[in-house]
This record gives C-alpha cells, sequence and structure tokens, in this order.
C-alpha cells in the first residue's frame, strides 16, 4: 500500500544562515517595541551578574582577610539586591520571549495555510498531506524552541562574556591570557560542530515528515488495513520509518553531547590553569585572593553562556533546518493567475462580440490538457453549452469526462485551447467571482467538522439564510428533522457519523444554498441507493431548473432527459446528440447503454 520512497521528504539543499535569519527577522518588525524592551533589559541584567562576584572579592579582601566584618552586612544586602534584580530582570526577559515567540509563530502559520489555500491543485496531487501538515505544526513549533532558547538573548550572552572579559583584562592582564588559551580550541571544535549538527537536523526534518504521512495514510485507510488484514505490514512499515527518524536522531544527540561535554572539560582546564598561575601570582603579591575567588566565579559565568550555547546551538540549528522547509514552501509559486479585476457579468441570453452574434454561454475551444507533461487526458475537445441547457458527459472510466468538470472551475488552466464563459476566458475571469456561479456536487462528498447547517452553508452569510430551504428542496430535511439536533446535530471527522447517501444528500443542500448559475454533478448519485436518489430526483429537477448543467455520469438511466450526451472516448468527443438520436445511431453510447442494461 505504501510505496518505499514514494512519499519521502524532500531533504533541503544548503542554505546560509545569514540569509535565513535576514529573512526571519522581517517577522520580528510587528513587535519591534518588544524586541526593543528585551534588548534593553539585557545590559541590566549583564550588569547584574558582573557586579556579583566583584562584591564577594570586596568582601574577602576589605573585611574578612582584614577580620573587619562591620561592613560584611551591606555587602550580603547589596549582593541579594543583586540576585533579586537578576531574577526578576530574567523573569521579564523570559516571558516577553516567548510571548514574540508564539505572536510570531501565529504570523507564520497564517502565512503558511493561506499561501497553501492559494496554491493549484496539482500541487496537491503530488505533496504529500503529511509533510505540509509536518511544516505548519512541528517545523513551526521548532521556531517556538528557538525564541525558548533565547535567540535575542544570543546577544545578552554575547554582552556579558564581553563584559567579562573586560573586567578580567582589567583586573589581571596576565592571568586573563592565559585563560583565555582555551578560547581558540573551543571555537574551532564549534565551528567544525556546526555542518555536522546542519546535515543531521536535515534528516530529522525529512524522516519526522516521512513518519506524519505515513501515519496520515494509515490512519485514513485503517478500515481498509483491517478488512485486508494488513495490520502485520503495516506494522513493519511504520516500524521501518520509526527506527529511520531514531537513527536520524542519533547523530543530533552524539553531536550536541560532544559539544557539551567539550566546552565542561575545557571550562574545567580554565579553572586548573587559574587555580595553577593564580596561586603563583598570589604568593608574588601581584593578585589577591578575593581577586581568585572573583575570577573563579567569572569563570563560571563566562563558560555558563558557553556551556548552554550546546543547547541553544542544537535548538538553533534544527531551526533553520526548520526555516529552510518553510521558506522552501512559501518560495513555491504554483499559484493560478490571477485576473486583474472583476468583469461585468452578462444578463441574458449569453454575451455578445461584434461580428459574432450571440455567443454560447459556455465553449470549449479545441482544448488539450495533460497532468503529467505530454500525457494527454483531453485532445482537441470543443463543446458549446447554451443558457438553462442540460448537457451529460459519459464514457469509459478515465477518458477525461471529470477533466471537463475540472477545468471548466478552473482548479487547473489548460495546456491547449480555451475555455470560455459568457465570451470571456476563464483566465480572465477572477477565481472567486467564477467559481461563486459555479456550484458542484462530487462523487465523494466532503463534510467538515461542525454542524450539519455549517456544512451547507459553509459559513456563507447568504447561503446561511437558505439552508432550511435547500434541505427541503433535495429531501435532506427528512433525516435532518430525525436527528436529536437537527440542523444543529454536530457533524464529525469527513461526516463518518452519516451514511453515504446522507452525506450526499447534504452536498445538494449545499450547492442549492449557493444558488449557482452554473451546476456540476460529477457522479452525484453514485453513492447514492436507489430508493434515495428516487426521493431526490424531483429536488434535483428543480435544483437544475434554469441552470445550465454539466452532468458526469456512469448510470445512464440518470441522464436520459438530457439535453444533450457527449461521449468522450480516449480524451475525445466521438459522438453528440440525444440519447434517442444516439441510441438510433448505434454507436459507442448505444453499446455502452446495452451493456449496462442488458438481461
Amino acid at each position: 500500500m505504501h510505496s518505499h520512497g514514494i512519499y519521502a521528504d524532500e531533504i533541503v539543499g544548503k542554505a546560509y544562515d545569514r540569509k535565513l535569519l535576514v529573512r526571519f527577522l522581517a517577522y520580528l518588525r510587528p513587535y519591534s517595541w518588544l524586541v526593543v524592551t528585551v534588548l534593553c533589559i539585557l545590559p541590566l541584567t549583564t550588569a547584574a551578574k558582573l557586579a556579583q562576584p566583584w562584591l564577594i572579592k570586596l568582601a574577602i579582601d576589605n573585611h574578612i582577610i582584614k577580620g573587619d566584618l562591620a561592613g560584611l552586612p551591606a555587602i550580603a544586602l547589596y549582593f541579594l539586591l543583586l540576585i533579586l534584580a537578576e531574577s526578576l530582570l530574567s523573569f521579564f526577559e523570559v516571558w516577553l520571549l516567548q510571548f514574540l515567540g508564539q505572536r510570531i509563530m501565529q504570523d507564520i502559520r497564517l502565512e503558511l495555510f493561506t499561501h497553501v489555500q492559494r496554491l493549484s491543485t496539482s500541487f496537491f496531487d503530488r505533496t504529500p498531506t503529511g509533510s505540509l501538515v509536518t511544516r505548519l505544526t512541528n517545523d513551526v513549533e521548532v521556531l517556538g524552541e528557538m525564541f525558548a532558547a533565547g535567540i535575542i538573548t544570543v546577544v545578552g550572552d554575547v554582552m556579558l562574556l564581553a563584559g567579562i572579559i573586560g573586567v578580567m583584562l582589567w583586573m589581571n592582564l596576565q592571568l586573563s591570557l592565559v585563560i583565555f588559551a582555551v578560547l581558540p580550541l573551543l571555537f574551532w571544535i564549534a565551528f567544525r560542530f556546526r555542518g555536522k549538527m546542519r546535515a543531521a537536523f536535515r534528516q530529522v526534518r525529512s524522516k519526522l515528515a516521512d513518519l506524519n504521512i505515513f501515519l496520515s495514510e494509515s490512519i485514513s485507510g485503517i478500515a481498509l488495513i483491517q478488512l485486508f488484514n494488513r495490520q502485520k505490514l503495516e506494522h513493519a512499515e511504520f516500524s521501518r520509518l520509526n527506527a529511520a527518524y531514531r537513527d536520524a536522531n542519533m547523530p543530533v544527540i552524539t553531536w550536541d553531547a560532544s559539544l557539551y561535554a567539550t566546552v565542561e572539560a575545557l571550562s574545567s582546564v580554565a579553572v586548573g590553569l587559574l587555580v595553577w598561575y593564580g596561586s603563583g601570582e598570589i604568593l608574588s603579591g601581584v593578585l589577591t585572593f578575593g581577586a581568585l575567588v572573583a575570577f573563579i566565579q567569572y569563570i563560571e559565568k563566562f563558560f555558563a553562556p558557553i556551556r548552554d550555547l550546546s543547547a541553544k546551538y542544537s535548538v538553533m540549528q534544527g531551526a533553520m533546518a526548520a526555516l529552510e522547509r518553510l521558506f522552501n514552501l512559501l518560495d513555491c509559486k504554483e499559484i493560478l493567475p490571477e485576473a486583474a479585476s472583476d468583469i461585468p457579468l452578462h444578463e441574458g441570453e449569453g454575451g455578445r462580440r461584434p461580428g459574432e452574434g450571440v455567443l454560447p454561454f459556455i465553449r470549449f475551444r479545441d482544448v488539450s490538457f495533460a497532468y503529467k507533461e505530454e500525457d494527454f487526458v483531453l485532445k482537441k475537445f470543443s463543446l458549446q453549452l447554451q443558457r438553462g441547457e442540460k448537457v451529460a458527459l459519459v464514457g469509459e472510466t478515465g477518458g477525461g469526462k471529470t477533466t471537463v468538470t475540472r477545468l471548466l472551475s478552473r482548479l487547473y488552466d489548460v495546456n491547449l485551447g480555451s475555455i470560455e464563459l459568457d465570451g470571456s476566458d476563464l483566465r480572465q475571469i477572477p477565481l472567486q467571482q467564477l467559481r461563486q456561479r459555479i456550484g458542484i456536487v462530487l462523487q465523494d462528498p466532503y463534510l467538515f467538522t461542525g454542524t450539519v447547517a455549517e456544512n451547507i452553508c459553509l459559513g456563507d452569510d447568504k447561503a446561511r439564510g437558505r439552508v432550511r430551504l435547500a434541505a427541503q428542496i433535495v429531501g435532506a430535511d427528512r433525516f435532518i428533522e430525525r436527528l436529536s439536533g437537527g440542523y444543529d446535530e454536530t457533524v464529525r471527522e469527513r461526516g463518518n457519523n452519516f451514511s453515504a447517501g446522507e452525506r450526499q444528500l447534504l452536498s445538494f443542500a449545499r450547492a442549492v444554498a449557493f444558488d449557482p448559475e452554473i451546476l456540476v454533478l460529477d457522479e452525484a448519485t453514485a453513492s447514492v441507493d436507489s430508493e434515495a436518489e428516487s426521493l431526490i430526483q424531483e429536488g434535483l429537477r428543480a435544483l437544475m431548473a434554469g441552470r445550465t448543467t454539466l452532468v458526469v455520469a456512469h448510470r445512464l438511466s440518470t441522464i436520459r432527459d438530457a439535453d444533450r450526451i457527449v461521449v468522450i472516448h480516449r480524451g475525445e468527443k466521438v459522438e453528440e446528440g440525444s440519447h434517442d438520436q444516439l441510441m438510433a445511431a448505434k454507436g459507442v453510447y448505444c453499446r455502452l447503454y446495452q451493456l449496462q442494461f442488458r438481461e
């Protein structure tokens, strides 16, 4: 059921942190006041941290060693105030950063979802749902972790490190240089780890997407899995993907642990160098004991952000990999070109052009279309529909019937030829205006989580007032009124608390509620049994009255009263006429009809 690698998520190629961060910083502009507030807090927090070891030095050198304890209570009070100030400032810093992170994630999710809604249908034909869900959820959450780890507090860490270096150099130049001898090695190791961790995080994000894709498919098709006893095979495939995700995380854990251990070891080396060289300085009278203690504390404060850097670095690399994937989705330009502005709607029996007289309401002009490269599903297909006419499309499965309805709704653009509505090319009509004029009922109706009424009107204010009337027209009111909640009855995910026929009746009611000019019925009664179909035939006739209707049907009995029947064979129109005309011609339609109704 699942083909190995067919849904494998793409591993994004090399990208530069600077470019990603510069682009990401644009999302901070609406909240610049928050960023400025945090940046103002950082120097105060840094100052509170730097002052604490200095107070300890004063306490040791000026009071403890000299035996003068009179000033110690005041120093202890100042020390306590500094700790309280640091704690309070750190609280506001973390809270503001988390608040900022949540707002940024909200904005990015909204932008991603809006962008995804605008993408063409062809994009979704080849992009697994699980991959998109991963980008909209997990990848965005990684950005929240980046704020929690402190993307802006990195500035505070740099300020603290610079302050400690300055204070230590001012206190004792030689001792500071001895300690800083370990820094070149530390920076070299961090630089070497950078590329390794980025590559590892790309693999993690990719394997997580693969896992989500598999789960999305398996949960959606759980009934089929159970019916065909595929539980063991699905378990084996999930175990493989789960193990691949685990294995992808192992290099991240290894490099993260290695960087942390390296920083910890170099911190201990620095303290050892400090004690070794500082002891000699004390014996020679160049350094006081209080200064040595202050140096030790400054070293601990110096390596604390560097030690945390391993965790922050890990999160930042994960965020860079997530940003690559998010921006890759946002950069996708597979969007149908939009017309510049609305065009006036014609009234009456069609539009006019100079020298052409009355035009057909809908006209397909030598339309050719391929989903994949040159594999054309439709070949020079031409068809004209007048206002109020009912035209049926019949033919073998895969012949191109549904493709005609998709092109009319402009889910895809034609490769060759054109489609005109009221004399205007569909590509010149704004999509929203075009689709407001078309009502579609599909073979597999889709219901959203919500109420029955919400599924009929889809939140549209105009359609909301026609919900009950629409349900009455198609006969859906018969079962709706039997529900305990009536029109407020809850519809569960995909409408699985309704039968297939009931879901189809609701989709009919939805089409009526929007009162479209053009009605497209794509195998609309295929999932409705014969008894239910007979109940809605009268409603369908009322629905189609005065509307231009295009019907795709395999059940030929449902389209005998069509004004015209068009037979499509391998993407080409081969026959056209009424039921009686086509039966008399004894061509393709006649053979299809006889095969379907023979004893």
